[in-house]
């Protein structure tokens, strides 16, 4: 594992697309040159073009140099996250922890492999994020949550405090998660999805599509 204070001297990111893009512009800001960094896929079908000026190659055309070479993972869809990265790890990389230099947080934020923190994010203390989580552009996260493997937070979300959120669920634009208690936390179940705008007052059980406000269940 590597951040920004130990980096590799390449960077993988895998998917060249809108997501991907962003992930190299953080990728710039976080102190990786240009010309260090290739989106990489996993089909021929996918390879095209330079994407903004970074080449991009099929994973199993990597070149074969001492260069120690790094990887985060640009899908939203978290199932294909955590296939593309098993895909990354099994080829030798290295996951890379990558945050935008202007991401607040304490020294008690606990970060795993893999996870990606844009620009404008805020956490507090005693936060524990698992790995390959994506918190997008904006969002914040409060005291005492827990945030699982392979989460998603899009653009804005607000997380409060002493809140779970499980394994592979996602939150959509502009959704907000009130507190829990130390003694009941909240807790969005694995699999979840919170509609965008949504305000999640209470538990959501696992894999449920929940929206509004409150935010209720779907059928």
């Amino acid at each position: 594992m590597a951040d920004g204070s130990n980096k590799p001297g390449r960077l993988v990111i895998f998917g060249a697309g809108g997501h991907g893009r962003e992930i190299a512009w953080l990728a710039t800001m976080a102190g990786w040159k240009p010309a260090e960094l290739l989106f990489v896929v996993d089909s021929p079908g996918w390879v095209t073009a330079p994407v903004n000026g970074i080449p991009v190659s099929l994973l199993s055309d990597l070149p074969s140099d001492s260069i120690r070479t790094g990887f985060v993972v640009a899908l939203g869809d978290s199932r294909l996250r955590e296939h593309a990265a098993t895909l990354c790890m099994n080829a030798g990389l290295e996951p890379v922890i990558l945050r935008a230099p202007d991401v607040l947080s304490s020294d008690s934020v606990e970060t795993g492999e893999g996870t990606v923190i844009c620009t404008g994010s805020i956490l507090t203390t005693n936060i524990t994020l698992g790995r390959h989580v994506h918190i997008n552009i904006g969002c914040t996260v409060s005291h005492d949550a827990c945030i699982d493997d392979f989460v998603t937070l899009s653009p804005g979300v607000r997380i409060s405090g002493h809140v779970h959120i499980g394994r592979h669920a996602f939150l959509g634009t502009g959704a907000v998660v009130i507190n829990g208690s130390k003694q009941q936390p909240l807790v969005i179940g694995a699999g979840a999805v919170v509609a965008a705008g949504a305000c999640v007052t209470k538990a959501v059980p696992p894999g449920a599509l929940v929206a509004g406000v409150p935010a209720l269940q779907k059928r």
